[in-house]
């Protein structure tokens, strides 16, 4: 199922289920922001700017269009987008029941980012549930390809985590694995930001323990290893973690062990790792390399001509 298009012409559609992104430019990764509004807004001024264009709204009201869902700011922010930034929680849920299954609940700002996006980044669950109650797609990401529940994951923000998974049923297992432009997935990230509590909630829901990151290969073990988290390692064997799988430099978290000061991790990986992969794998460019060093530099370059 494609992810529902807003009208944001700029955006990149993704294919969540299909674990496929479309054709289009793949933006470079940025912190998460949720500063978008500050400049163009002061929470005064956003306050009045609501009320002046919702005076006339009731609470009942069920226009399709009203101006209010018209107002952007030279960052992409809607008004809905700065009450989340401001926690201008009043005004944001006015807005929220006011577009019940709205495309205006997905509308991205020039970073991509949704609502959902927003109130996961300054840890509002209420708000999160509402948006996600009254329709907001969590499969849409931002410009570094997260969505909220990677947002959620490398916060370590358990209570938005919690409120994702149970209001996204239909999408869980494509938006757990689907992986950013960084190549990680939820997994990877609640890993590299050790947050084990998540990690743990990951695999109940289904996450693939021995995922491998897009980058190079490593799998959340390796990743533990690298970080010499030894709690996450130990908690990683004991939740089922294939100790022989090779990252894309056909390296196994045992060999990542080599030249680390922690014995314990590499004492929890030396029995249960295949003994024909303990040793370092030799490089194949190894000898080329030597070859290299070994000319001088008129060798090095000698294939150069000047001029005719």
């Amino acid at each position: 199922m494609d992810v529902h298009r807003v009208p944001n012409h700029d955006q990149m559609d993704y294919n969540f289920d299909n674990m496929e992104p479309k054709h289009g430019k793949v933006l470079p990764c940025q912190e998460d922001r949720f500063d978008s509004g500050l400049d163009s807004l002061k929470e005064d001024e956003l306050v009045n700017e609501f009320e002046n264009i919702c005076v006339s709204m009731g609470e009942e009201s069920t226009h399709e269009y009203e101006p209010w869902r018209a107002v952007v700011t030279d960052d992409g922010d809607t008004l809905l987008h700065l009450a989340i930034i401001h926690e201008a929680q009043d005004h944001a849920l006015q807005m929220i029941k006011l577009s019940h299954s709205h495309p205006f609940l997905n509308v991205q700002n020039h970073q991509r980012q949704t609502a959902l996006h927003l109130a996961v980044i300054t840890d509002q669950p209420h708000l999160v549930e509402r948006l996600l109650k009254a329709g907001c797609d969590p499969r849409l990401a931002d410009d570094s390809g997260n969505t909220a529940l990677h947002i959620a994951c490398k916060k370590g923000s358990l209570a938005c985590f919690g409120v994702i998974t149970q209001n996204s049923q239909r999408h869980l297992a494509s938006i757990v694995s689907f992986p950013n432009y960084s190549g990680h997935n939820c997994l990877h990230l609640a890993s590299i930001n050790g947050f084990i509590s998540l990690v743990e909630s990951l695999i109940q829901l289904g996450a693939d323990i021995n995922a491998q990151e897009q980058c190079s290969g490593r799998t959340v073990l390796h990743l533990a290893v690298d970080l010499q988290n030894a709690a996450l390692v130990r908690r990683l064997l004991d939740l089922g973690a294939d100790v022989n799988c090779l990252n894309y430099g056909g390296f196994t978290p045992y060999h990542l062990t080599y030249g680390r000061n922690n014995d314990e991790i590499r004492c929890q990986l030396f029995d249960r790792t295949a003994e024909e992969l303990r040793e370092l794998p030799e490089s194949e460019s190894e000898d080329s390399d030597m070859d290299d060093l070994e000319l001088s530099e008129d060798e090095l370059y000698d294939d150069i001509k000047f001029g005719k």
